[in-house]
């Protein structure tokens, strides 16, 4: 699989997914704070406002430090397949015209001529086909 990360699905979910996150941290952690300030402040809290408020910024918490945990394992991510170039790849030769290849061109050409029209084989050389 030697995908660039740009196309990689798995990749662009961690980081969109840890974006969210982080988000949403941020919004209930900002959001309940503020309120739980307010309220405090003016002396109209109520029980939830004082003792639920810090639960769901603990959860903002906890959301917020994902995002960012997954968000720097993107950025890992990246910086590693950036410094990790796939080798490139080998050209393969078409050159047939090593000796090795000569010689049994020559030995599959001498084998079909063998024999004639008439199905007689001809009178062999004294000298092995390979070596003339």
């Amino acid at each position: 699989m030697k995908t660039s990360l740009t196309r990689n699905v798995p990749y662009w979910a961690l980081l969109v997914l840890s974006v969210a996150s982080a988000a949403v941290g941020v919004w209930l952690i900002a959001g309940q704070i503020g309120t739980m300030t307010a309220r405090l402040l003016d002396g109209t809290a109520t029980n939830v406002e004082v003792y639920v408020g810090p639960s769901i910024v603990l959860v903002g918490a906890v959301l917020l430090g994902a995002g960012v945990v997954g968000i720097l394992l993107a950025l890992v991510l990246a910086a590693a397949k950036a410094l990790l170039r796939a080798p490139a790849p080998v050209a393969e030769s078409e050159d047939r015209t090593g000796p090795e290849i000569d010689a049994v061109e020559n030995a599959a050409e001498d084998a079909t001529e063998t024999v004639d029209a008439d199905g007689a084989a001809p009178a062999q050389d004294a000298e092995p086909a390979l070596t003339r």
